[in-house]
């Protein structure tokens, strides 16, 4: 007896997702014609907030209420998300009449945030709403209504919220760059609440951060022979050794491959002078500018190696590519 067929086929799982993709993909560009005059209210209103951005949301319009208050917070709008059920326990004391309240429900019905919203509008804190209604309840009562709804969900039972959610997560989002853009928030600013990610060191860590100074920074004079500087060289462990006159200041750099070209030609390693087989005027980097510069400067140049100078040309330091590797930059 030949099995009833369980529709998990290949074809049919290719089919499925794509199906889906289609279904979220239009319930988000279903949103672009509804951003109106209603949206920039509720960016202005948004704006002039003297307080927080409260974003709440119960089940799945809840988990989406959490993402929306971790990007606001993180690009400059400071927020965070208050579960609505807690907030008829005692929580509603986090908010105040300086705040507003972003509420999230694709019925605009769920009872928990409309039990609390007496309570907010008494107090007098500003209520925006992302519904998938403007004739809900949440959608009547609220200052200024966004639609953030679906035609049609995913789901094949058009039941559980799956392109309702996806929409009201893309609105969260053009609500959060549209307020980056309003306050001009700086890649400087987005780094300092980034502080703990890759993304974070990038923007923050200096050159100073990751260099080598001091005895750690290999250097010999321009009157070193060449088998000096192969000897400051092995101690420095860099590939390389910066080439400076009797105040610090750079002549030169010796590397690796300079060495190479040296024993190419012949060179006397007991008599050359390093001056006259180094490589002047080297790839230098201030000490305050970014590690991140430092990479983009030695991948443009094709070099593993930096010399770190001030702004006389005096020899600060030294880094490369390990020590970047070292700093988490790259």
């Amino acid at each position: 007896m030949s099995k009833p067929h369980d529709g998990t086929g290949a074809g049919t799982a290719i089919a499925a997702a794509r199906e889906v993709l289609a279904i979220e993909a239009r319930a988000i560009s279903d949103l672009i014609p509804q951003v109106d005059e209603s949206f920039e209210r509720a960016i202005r209103t948004i704006l002039q907030c003297r307080g927080r951005v409260v974003v709440s949301g119960i089940g799945k319009s809840g988990h989406i209420a959490r993402k929306i208050a971790s990007t606001l917070a993180s690009t400059g709008t400071p927020a965070f998300f208050v579960h609505p059920a807690e907030a008829s326990h005692g929580d509603l004391g986090m908010v105040t009449r300086d705040d507003v309240f972003l509420a999230l429900s694709n019925s605009g019905e769920s009872a928990e945030l409309l039990t609390i919203i007496p309570v907010l509008k008494r107090q007098g804190a500003k209520l925006v709403a992302l519904t998938g209604n403007a004739a809900s309840t949440l959608g009547r009562e609220a200052d200024v209504h966004l639609y953030a709804g679906a035609a049609l969900e995913a789901c094949p039972l058009n039941l559980a919220p799956t392109a309702s959610t996806t929409a009201t997560l893309a609105l969260g989002d053009a609500i959060a760059v549209a307020l980056m853009r309003a306050r001009g928030f700086t890649q400087d600013e987005f780094a300092r609440s980034h502080p703990g990610g890759s993304l974070g060191r990038r923007l923050l860590t200096l050159v100073r951060d990751v260099m080598r100074s001091g005895p750690d920074a290999p250097r010999v004079n321009t009157t070193a022979t060449l088998t000096d500087t192969l000897l400051e060289m092995s101690r420095g462990r860099m590939g390389m050794t910066a080439v400076v006159d009797a105040a610090q200041v750079v002549q030169g750099v010796f590397t690796d491959g300079d060495l190479r070209r040296a024993i190419e030609k012949g060179q006397d390693l007991r008599k050359t002078a390093i001056r006259d087989i180094m490589s002047a005027n080297p790839r230098t980097i201030g000490p305050d500018r970014l590690a991140a510069e430092a990479v983009e400067i030695m991948e443009r140049s094709k070099v593993n190696q930096l010399l770190v100078v001030d702004d006389e040309h005096k020899l600060l330091g030294a880094l490369n590519i390990h020590d970047l590797f070292r700093g988490k930059v790259v």
